[in-house]
């Protein structure tokens, strides 16, 4: 499962340098100048998690596999994309089924490096990035109104279900709302998502800073922070230029590295958790002599839904799971000395997954 995350911004914001680096890839070309991304760029990339390691070391696990997350980057954005200024929105599209959208916002000083509106405002940047992303969402409701009232008029249930939805959508962003502030009732959930609209999703803000306030941010990041507090988002303060030069690095080099900036892990660890907390998902783990394994859930899923994250068989087959805490693992030793010491459960189809739950599932085939 993991995560997908389109990455938005301005031109000349950092955008393709925080990609390159977290991808650990060249593939899109960082230059100092408006478009350079000319078609998106996806990055699948590992989520860093400790607990993966020690569960397969006591495990004698002969491969481990952690759970991934997917970056899209697109062209940067200016104010008039959607009227077909710069590269317009014609990239959007790749983003539209991501879970959530990444806002990189420029929070440095550089005279060497251009600003297509010639000053520095990470909250101006946003609300124009918003306001093209905005735009968009319209456009693409506008055109789906004429063929959502036809099939209204023909006592289409499914139809008009979606058009009052549509309706709703555009009353929000024609207000100047993002379509996130609607109020969506529970029966209403998949219909909704299954509109993609861009400012419906989940929304990160990563500021990118110099290197000197890489540890500490500066007075541009927090204007951002109050800013995603406000609006229960998150904000991620990284610096895109560090992440490409750790991205060169390995082992020793890169804790020597972190150490003499002041931090204590890179960005994109800190990118992922925040990632995994605005969205709410957890870990669990299955483990054994071939493989451990994380796997990436909802908070709130029921075992077999957990199951069904491996294979739609193990859903609906499910009979029960064989569940251990992560604590109770690695304090015990493995799965056989916690079971000896009553610490493995056999939980069934009401059971709510827990973080860090190292599950063996049980299905008939």
């Amino acid at each position: 499962m993991g995560f997908k995350c389109g990455i938005v911004g301005l031109p000349n914001v950092g955008k393709s340098t925080l990609f390159n680096a977290l991808t650990e890839t060249a593939n899109a070309e960082a230059a100092n100048y408006p478009f350079c991304t000319i078609e998106p760029n996806v990055g699948d990339v590992a989520v860093p998690e400790p607990r993966l390691d020690h569960i397969a070391e006591i495990a004698q696990s002969a491969q481990r596999i952690p759970a991934r997350m997917n970056f899209v980057d697109i062209a940067g954005l200016v104010r008039g994309a959607s009227k077909g200024e710069g590269l317009g929105n014609q990239f959007l599209a790749n983003i539209r089924e991501t879970d959530a959208i990444l806002y990189v916002l420029r929070c440095f000083d550089n005279d060497d490096i251009t600003h297509v509106d010639g000053k520095i405002d990470p909250l101006a940047d946003l609300e124009t990035v918003q306001t093209e992303l905005m735009l968009a969402d319209l456009e693409s409701l506008e055109k789906r109104r004429p063929a959502l009232e036809k099939r209204t008029k023909q006592n289409d249930k499914e139809a008009k279900v979606t058009l009052e939805l549509v309706d709703r959508a555009i009353a929000i962003l024609s207000d100047g709302r993002p379509a996130r502030y609607a109020e969506i009732d529970a029966d209403e959930e998949k219909p909704w998502r299954m509109l993609q609209l861009l400012t419906a999703k989940k929304v990160m803000y990563v500021c990118n800073v110099d290197e000197d306030s890489a540890a500490t941010g500066n007075p541009y990041s927090e204007r951002v922070k109050a800013h995603a507090d406000a609006e229960g988002s998150e904000a991620v303060i990284i610096s895109a230029q560090i992440e490409s030069e750790l991205a060169l690095l390995d082992g020793e080099e890169r804790e020597e590295f972190l150490e003499t900036l002041g931090l204590n892990e890179p960005g994109l660890n800190r990118l992922i958790r925040a990632g995994y907390s605005l969205l709410g998902l957890q870990t669990y783990f299955t483990a054994g002599p071939k493989e451990s394994r994380a796997w990436t859930f909802q908070s709130g899923w029921t075992a077999p839904r957990c199951a069904g994250v491996i294979h739609t068989d193990f859903e609906k087959g499910f009979i029960r799971a064989e569940t251990i805490a992560y604590a109770d693992y690695v304090e015990y030793g493995g799965e056989q000395p916690a079971k000896e010491a009553g610490k493995v459960r056999q939980e069934g189809k009401d059971y709510i997954v827990q973080d860090g739950d190292v599950m063996l599932f049980k299905f008939n085939v």
